[in-house]
């Protein structure tokens, strides 16, 4: 768990600071003014996916961390069983740097770019376009409307996002033992050959469960610290 709460605040910052720049560089209007003049949808989208590209790279070390310790199967509690490969996320680090080199903290890097940067265009615009459907013009939306609105936006992010997540984790995955994947065109290719198109669905179910809430109170925040500094 530390790796990825360490990486929450980060990547979050990361992600909503290139956003807001991005959007103000591209429409010339503060975070208060685009109540009353709304940016277009392609803007937003692209404002998005730049935070999603700078925001990948920030996360893949993190990211890949937390994969790495979640997949270890071997049991902690039981007499005689070996012990884990990591002992935990520090260790985790200096082994694979150690064995696989720097680039290896980045191994999945570009799925996670590539999940990403589509993604996050679409989390923000509908977002946004959920909060212009149900807010009068020109006002500021409830907070009702937010959390709503930031729900179903983290859901649509995720319905796009899983089928390259599950490859991004199957490559995080590969740097141990064996290669299994040349790349990662091969690790689709051979994800659907092995075990269908559904593969590329899996989690999708408990993804869209957590990104509900989660993404309600990250918007939530989002506007309250934009409102709270305006």
């Amino acid at each position: 768990m530390s790796f990825p709460i360490a990486s929450i605040p980060v990547v979050n910052s990361v992600l909503f600071g290139v956003y807001s720049n991005t959007l103000l560089a591209l429409t010339a209007t503060s975070h208060q003014e685009r109540r009353a003049q709304p940016p277009s949808y392609t803007h937003v989208f692209i404002a998005g996916c730049t935070g999603g590209v700078l925001q990948s790279y920030c996360l893949a070390p993190f990211d890949l961390i937390k994969v790495r310790l979640q997949n270890q199967t071997e049991s902690r509690v039981q007499p005689g069983s070996p012990r884990p490969r990591y002992q935990g996320p520090v260790h985790c680090v200096a082994t694979i740097f150690r064995e696989e080199g720097p680039r290896g903290l980045f191994r999945g890097a570009w799925a996670l770019m590539l999940r990403d940067t589509p993604t996050l265009g679409i989390y923000f615009v509908t977002y946004e376009g959920l909060c212009r459907q149900y807010t009068p013009d020109g006002q500021t939306p409830s907070s009702a409307t937010v959390l709503v609105a930031g729900g179903f936006a983290g859901i649509a992010s995720w319905v796009t996002a899983t089928p390259l997540d599950v490859i991004k984790s199957r490559m995080q995955m590969d740097g141990l033992g064996r290669r299994a994947y040349q790349g990662l065109l091969d690790c689709m290719v051979s994800s659907f050959r092995q075990e269908g198109l559904g593969v590329f669905f899996r989690g999708l179910t408990i993804n869209s469960a957590r990104a509900f809430p989660v993404n309600a109170v990250t918007f939530l925040s989002y506007e309250y610290f934009l409102h709270s500094r305006g």
